[in-house]
């Protein structure tokens, strides 16, 4: 009996030894050192602690989920993130240009809180009567700082025909709005032509079609006989890159567009062919512009081929990547910074207008875009 006993210690010893000795060459082929190893260690001992001496019943996925969702919030970044499958979903949804929601726009001030930026045309949020302006502070009862962005964001969309709580406030008055979900298409560009044959083109986010829709408005008000032309970026998040670097092909002079640097110090540059800009433009910013449209905006100051107007923009100088993992999840993760063509990193700082102008959210009149016009009327009448 003693020998059988023996020979099972023995047995669990060799197998213990053999799973920690493939574990070990395994976390070392990977790359990582004996500090990493050691912490993985410290990990595994926690998740088993939990399982074994925890009081309630607990679910492997959500401690899981749980220890990502935490490493990722301990790098103190607003922009990365662990994505749910849901939260995942929505996102890739977001960037191809339609999903089912509410039909509204949200933007991060510089204290972390959450405004609508925009409502659309026909969507239930306008429905419900929301406005641009309204901070949200919750989603069905849950407060929006325990989320980070992207959660809000994934919470506020659903299937389409349930319901959302947002609770808003408004003039210093909290109110709650129940909102049912719909599907929603993402047009990211209108235009028109204003007076004198200024075209105005407004680009609400990048999306995947974004590129294709500015190429589209601005062969229709080159074929109207355009003298000079408005982008408007303002409340405007960001979005791909991509969609970005396109625009910026049709208005940024030959040379740099964006670079982009990772960790490492790896550039990689995004440039322009185009002999040089056919029109004198004005770019339309304010303190909730971000991302992409910072870089279109920074690209058209650096060059000189546009006037940049309005407010100083939100200063989102990252590139974040979206890494997919196992199980329909992802982390969405800053991997690089981007600089202007005269190598502005503008994170943290933003683009300063070279005419500052503010608005009056309470007037009727665009102040901004009033001083566009009037800058353009000039450049053409010369």
């Amino acid at each position: 009996m003693k020998k059988i006993l023996k020979n099972i210690i023995i047995a669990l010893l060799i197998a213990i030894f053999s799973s920690l000795s493939t574990l070990v060459v395994i976390y070392y082929a990977l790359g990582f050192n004996q500090q990493g190893f050691f912490n993985l260690m410290r990990f595994i001992t926690a998740y088993r602690f939990i399982e074994m001496k925890y009081v309630n019943d607990t679910s492997d996925v959500d401690l899981i989920d749980g220890a990502i969702d935490g490493m990722v919030k301990s790098l103190n970044d607003p922009h990365s993130n662990y994505l749910s499958p849901k939260m995942y979903q929505n996102l890739m949804e977001q960037t191809q240009g339609s999903f089912a929601g509410i039909g509204v726009i949200m933007g991060m001030d510089n204290e972390k809180n959450i405004h609508i930026v925009g409502v659309l045309e026909n969507s239930p949020g306008l429905k419900a009567g929301l406005q641009v302006g309204d901070q949200i502070t919750a989603v069905d009862g849950t407060s929006v700082t325990q989320m980070a962005f992207d959660e809000v964001a994934a919470h506020v969309r659903g299937e389409p025909g349930t319901n959302v709580v947002i609770t808003i406030v408004r003039d210093g008055a909290q109110q709650d709005f129940t909102i049912t979900r719909d599907n929603i298409k993402l047009k990211t560009v209108d235009h028109e032509m204003l007076e004198n044959n200024i075209g105005y083109i407004q680009i609400a986010s990048f999306s995947e079609d974004t590129a294709q829709e500015f190429k589209d408005a601005y062969t229709d008000l080159q074929n109207q006989g355009m003298k000079s032309l408005v982008i408007d970026l303002r409340n405007n998040p960001g979005g791909l890159l991509t969609s970005c670097v396109e625009i910026a092909k049709n208005l940024v002079p030959q040379g740099d567009i964006v670079s982009i640097v990772d960790k490492d110090g790896n550039k990689e540059v995004y440039t322009s062919d185009l002999a040089q800009t056919p029109y004198p433009v004005a770019v339309l910013i304010n303190n909730n512009s971000a991302s992409a449209s910072e870089i279109l905006a920074g690209a058209m100051q650096d060059t000189h081929a546009g006037t940049i107007i309005g407010t100083t923009s939100y200063g989102k100088g990252s590139v974040q990547t979206i890494l997919p993992m196992m199980d329909d999840d992802a982390v969405k993760l800053t991997i690089a910074k981007y600089y202007t063509p005269s190598g502005r990193s503008i994170d943290g700082v933003g683009i300063t207008p070279d005419i500052e102008v503010q608005l009056d959210e309470n007037s009727p009149v665009d102040t901004q875009l009033n001083k566009a016009k009037e800058i353009l009327n000039a450049a053409t009448a010369q």
